[in-house]
């Protein structure tokens, strides 16, 4: 790399929020190992997180610094200590969370005063960033942590409204000017992109947009090779100017880094007693559950996944996310008894990585956030698909319309938090249909062909390692300029 390159001082500021931190730090990484000087801004409570998710790499430790600015709870009624999206109790506290996010631009700008860097990397969640640093003089980079096919597919939503062509909340529309003929119907779609009914939250979405068209441009967590099509729609047919850069965790090779990819401190123990049990247990034998850091099921939709899960007969690793004082009075009567050596139930955190990567696991039923996605198609790991809310739905039609490496569970309404409710006969038949069958072994076969694809992607010359080199060439050149 040039002195240029070297030269470079570039801040992250990610959205407060474990699947956002995780992304930042794994792209903070790949910067800092071309010799760019990193800075990380996050509060207080979030630092250590962060640093431990940075890890003791000696190549890129040096040079990645976090600094942290106080999150004005008191100002904007929110109590102490919510410094994160896991760490809010009730939905009722989101408003106060969000503007409390929103005073973050004073002390964020002060920063940019203090220590004037060369360019901002922020989070889509925070687009006063971008026009914090175009006050500055400096150049912004967006980070939207989701799919060319997801940012694509969301524009097309946006700029033509196929939602007001249709009768009722469950007759298909075709997505327009988009690639492939994708169906979308109006439950899929977030209520806050088709109505005004949540002011701060469309407000907010509408400022995203913006910051996106002022930015220089958008970094996606994404490889050429699976989204081909897309990569190019947003850069030819939407304008934009983007760079993939993913799948940016395989920075992380060390087996260690995958393991501390998380949120607790240390699970080492409990690691290598999944890994053992997995050990016992035939290749694409195990069917691995789990639905992201914010998910929260109800007791019925759990009691659901555990009947269908025993019903199709087949092996599994479930992750629950629920606090111990929940007890385990969702579980069917001595379902664990019952499971035991053929079921293995997490409480709380797994590493994700490691299981999916694991011989044994033949298959992945995901909420469809992008990170999840993207550590499926890294394993070459088939998926059974159960989207949430936010892009997920998108998510899901890339999965198994467009790469064919999955099965939808046949989730039809969009809700923040729990997501529809899909009784146990769905999650037994999608369970057996992705796990066995001619249909699954193709579906396996194309998986293992993308998990290829995308370790090729960051190698020297991939397509990602070479988009990333262009990057930063072109923000060395531009820095100069600015001389």
């Amino acid at each position: 790399m040039s002195n240029e390159v070297h030269s470079l001082h570039v801040f992250f500021i990610p959205f407060l929020a474990y699947g956002h931190f995780i992304p930042t730090v794994d792209m903070a990484k790949i910067f800092a190992e071309k010799g760019v000087k990193v800075t990380i801004i996050t509060t207080p409570l979030n630092a250590p997180f962060i640093t431990k998710t940075i890890g003791k790499a000696k190549t890129t430790s040096n040079m990645i610094h976090v600094q942290t600015i106080e999150l004005p709870c008191a100002e904007a009624g929110l109590p102490n200590g919510c410094e994160n999206t896991n760490s809010i109790t009730s939905g009722a506290l989101f408003p106060a969370f969000f503007k409390a996010c929103g005073l973050l631009q004073d002390p964020f700008e002060q920063l940019l005063l203090e220590q004037r860097p060369n360019c901002v990397v922020a989070d889509v969640m925070f687009p006063w960033a971008t026009n914090s640093a175009a006050k500055f003089g400096v150049l912004s980079l967006v980070y939207d942590g989701t799919s060319f096919f997801s940012i694509c597919a969301n524009e097309c939503i946006r700029l033509y409204e196929p939602y007001k062509n249709v009768t009722s909340d469950s007759e298909p529309f075709v997505i327009p000017n988009l690639p492939g003929e994708i169906k979308m119907t109006r439950m899929q779609v977030s209520p806050h992109v088709m109505s005004d009914e949540s002011p701060g939250v469309t407000k907010l979405l509408e400022e995203a947009r913006e910051s996106e068209l002022k930015s220089y441009g958008m970094v996606v967590n994404s490889f050429y090779e699976l989204e081909t099509v897309y990569a190019d729609h947003l850069r030819k047919v939407l304008g934009r100017r983007s760079w993939h850069i993913g799948p940016m965790f395989l920075s992380n090779r060390v087996k260690e880094a995958k393991a501390h990819r998380g949120t607790e401190a240390s699970h080492d123990e409990h690691d290598h007693e999944y890994l053992k049990w997995l050990d016992t247990k035939k290749p694409n034998s195990v069917v691995y559950v789990c639905f992201g850091t914010t998910t929260k099921l109800t007791n019925s939709q759990l009691r659901d996944i555990a009947t269908g899960l025993e019903a199709s007969g087949e092996q599994f690793i479930w992750v629950v996310r629920t606090s111990k004082e929940d007890g385990v009075e969702w579980l069917p009567d001595k379902f664990e008894e019952k499971m035991e050596g053929k079921g293995l139930i997490i409480r709380g955190w797994a590493p994700q990585g490691l299981i999916l990567e694991h011989e044994a696991i033949g298959a992945f039923v995901t909420h469809c956030g992008w990170n999840s996605i993207l550590e499926g198609v890294v394993a070459g790991v088939p998926m059974v698909t159960w989207p949430i809310a936010y892009e997920q739905f998108f998510n899901e039609k890339l999965v198994t319309e467009i790469l064919k490496v999955g099965v939808p569970i046949g989730a039809k309404k969009w809700a923040a938090g729990v997501g529809d409710t899909v009784k146990w006969e769905a999650v037994e038949k999608a369970v057996k249909r992705i796990m066995s069958g001619e249909e699954a072994d193709e579906m396996r076969n194309k998986a293992k062909v993308l998990s290829q694809l995308a370790g090729e992607a960051v190698e020297e010359g991939g397509s990602s390692y070479s988009d990333f080199n262009a990057l930063l060439a072109e923000l060395g050149s531009l820095t100069n300029q600015n001389k």
